[in-house]
């Protein structure tokens, strides 16, 4: 069975491989019509440069193929993927072209096809997955799974599992002490296919077992020589092991691995917004992407402010001080989308609230009346992407109640950030809600990167167009 599904994967490799090639031929064959130099060259010039940008995808291929079969993936490795492609691509068709023939003006030429290419295969990807992930709900391509022991740990991992079928996870039952049903926990409706000493004995007489293509195991380390028999096991059938850190080995901490000899040991995470490298790439990113923003902006500001006006007398800007990195205060800018009121600096938006005039309500369901903010990121007070900025009041009550509230000002806020684009957005009416959001905020400063940047906003501009129920 995992042979004929590592089979399906690799289909799907070549198929999405043969796509990418039409997809480079296609727009080789408009610049040869419409392009203004590549139209003027001879016909043998036009039949080097085919053969040599198609060698270039192949060989591109190898380094960057495509990764929309693997379960575990993301948006962000997608993009970062196809984006490396392409930027291979060009270099290598570019060096080639020039070998040919040094005086060749072919750079800008490939940096226009490279730039049309990353978007029409962003694009080709999205339906891609999307086809995939309708062939795995479909109960094709899925993966059999089996858990081995009774840890909450293992709870948590069915939970994922079963709530994204797309990803293709059937999990066949579990190795462990029986339970009783639990209305609230669905892991306790997974069939019970023994305990982990009649597995054990299982494999200590060689009987053949049904795990499937891949076992997950949860138990103490000092059930070691269990965990040894049963990943050699595992080996033996071709069956992919993978053991899982117990809850109470479990420390709360973000540790990174080394190696002392063949000794393993365990470091603290260091942010990646700490190194200075990664603070430059983020700070050119945002002041490029705000100078373009706010380009945008000044054609709309007029209007804006003319609405405004209208609906609601008063500024046609919204400043209020709110907690930014270290701590430290600063005066974010939005546009005005409520009448001028007292409790603005108290009390959050609601769903039905009466201080918002039409205009405002319409400005916020679309993310309109953040777009000064894009002054605020060119000053330095914001990034494009991080943690909302709350209002004082907040700070000062959520940081004494939730432990580790603070920790989400150690890198500046954003307009947008990884907690609004996966569901915590918008007011907070329970304690819980918060708590997920720093939760969301902490993730994201622990495992920032250009490319989750990049994922964030187009989930945000995604979410323009299909409207979030929290955009209130």
């Amino acid at each position: 069975m995992a042979r004929n599904n590592n089979q399906t994967n690799a289909f799907i490799k070549w198929v999405v491989i043969a796509v990418d090639l039409l997809i480079l031929n296609g727009l080789l064959f408009l610049f040869r019509w419409l392009h203004p130099v590549m139209s003027a060259w001879p016909t043998d010039r036009v039949e080097i440069f085919w053969v040599v940008c198609n060698l270039a995808m192949i060989l591109s291929q190898w380094k960057f193929s495509t990764i929309i079969h693997l379960r575990l993936i993301s948006g962000g490795d997608i993009l970062r993927r196809v984006i490396s492609l392409v930027i291979l691509q060009t270099i290598i068709a570019y060096l080639v072209m020039k070998a040919v023939d040094i005086q060749l003006t072919v750079g800008w030429m490939l940096v226009s096809i490279g730039l049309y290419e990353v978007v029409i295969l962003i694009v080709a990807r999205l339906l891609e997955r999307i086809l995939v992930k309708s062939f795995r709900q479909m109960g094709r391509n899925t993966r059999m799974v089996t858990f081995v022991g009774n840890d909450p740990e293992l709870d948590l991992l069915y939970e994922k599992l079963a709530h994204n079928p797309t990803l293709g996870y059937n999990v066949r039952g579990y190795y462990g002490e029986p339970r009783e049903p639990n209305a609230k926990n669905k892991a306790s409706s997974l069939r019970h296919l023994g305990t982990v000493e009649e597995l054990m004995d299982a494999i200590g007489h060689n009987r053949e077992l049904n795990l499937g293509e891949e076992v997950y195991a949860c138990m103490h380390r000092k059930d070691r020589e269990k965990l040894w028999a049963l990943s050699a096991y595992c080996d033996q059938h071709i069956v992919r092991f993978y053991y899982v850190p117990s809850s109470v080995e479990k420390l709360g901490m973000r540790l990174k691995r080394e190696l002392f000899d063949d000794l393993e040991l365990f470091t603290t995470y260091e942010i990646p917004l700490e190194n200075p490298v990664n603070q430059f790439l983020k700070r050119f990113f945002d002041i490029v992407m705000s100078v373009v923003a706010l380009l945008f902006c000044v054609p709309l500001l007029p209007v804006v402010a003319f609405i405004i006006r209208m609906q609601s007398p008063g500024p046609i800007f919204f400043r209020q001080e709110r907690t930014g990195i270290n701590g430290k205060n600063f005066v974010c800018l939005k546009f005005r989308s409520m009448h001028v009121n007292v409790d603005a600096d108290r009390l959050q938006a609601t769903e039905d609230d009466p201080r918002k005039f039409p205009f405002g309500n319409l400005m916020r369901k679309y993310n309109i009346d953040e777009l000064p903010q894009f002054w605020n990121v060119l000053l330095g007070h914001m990034s494009i992407v991080g943690p909302r900025p709350h209002m004082l009041l907040h700070t000062e009550f959520y940081s004494n109640k939730i432990g580790k509230y603070m920790v989400r000002h150690f890198v500046k806020p954003g307009i947008t950030g990884w907690a609004q684009v996966t569901g915590f957005r918008g007011e907070t009416k329970e304690m819980w809600q918060m708590k997920e959001r720093v939760k969301r905020d902490i993730w994201y400063i622990e495992n920032w990167s250009i490319w989750l940047d990049l994922r964030i906003i187009w989930l945000t501009l995604k979410s323009v167009f299909v409207h979030d129920k929290n955009a209130y």
